[in-house]
């Protein structure tokens, strides 16, 4: 039982950290972090615009970052508010024509190092590995709000 948590957390951690390093290079050339290549990718689907209230549901990151994020976004020019006046957690976000690239630079990078990083695996493992971390995600939500159980 030990052995299968020092796997999963090895496993889950050289993940995290290889994801950030590819993803890190690739957004160098737009002056950004890693964790930016989330957020675009994210508001690329949503052409309307999303609010920050969203985007924290979608994105699975709090307020605080979210907020963060957006604005270093805003001030690269990749991003701007719709109907500001209205409240700036409840305005769209939208993605301005150069975020729009910078978003389809991203998401064709991001196919790529899927892709490969899938190498060696049939449809049904990857469709069961995916169907298998939603399920332990979801469990490990569900643990980090209600706690262990005595």
């Amino acid at each position: 039982m030990l052995y299968r948590f020092e796997r999963f957390s090895c496993s889950i951690s050289e993940i995290s950290r290889y994801w950030h390093k590819i993803a890190s290079d690739e957004m160098e050339k737009y002056g950004l972090k890693s964790s930016h290549a989330v957020y675009l990718a994210t508001l690329s689907r949503y052409p309307e615009g999303v609010s920050s209230c969203k985007l924290c549901e979608i994105s699975g990151r709090d307020k605080s970052d979210v907020s963060r994020m957006v604005s270093i976004l805003e001030s690269k020019g990749l991003v701007f508010r719709k109907n500001e006046s209205a409240n700036l957690y409840r305005a769209a976000i939208c993605l301005t024509d150069e975020g729009k690239e910078a978003a389809e630079h991203v998401q064709h990078r991001a196919m790529i190092a899927v892709d490969m990083a899938g190498q060696g695996l049939t449809e049904d493992e990857r469709e069961t590995f995916y169907r298998a971390l939603d399920i332990i995600s979801e469990n490990l939500r569900v643990l980090s709000k209600d706690g262990l159980p005595k």
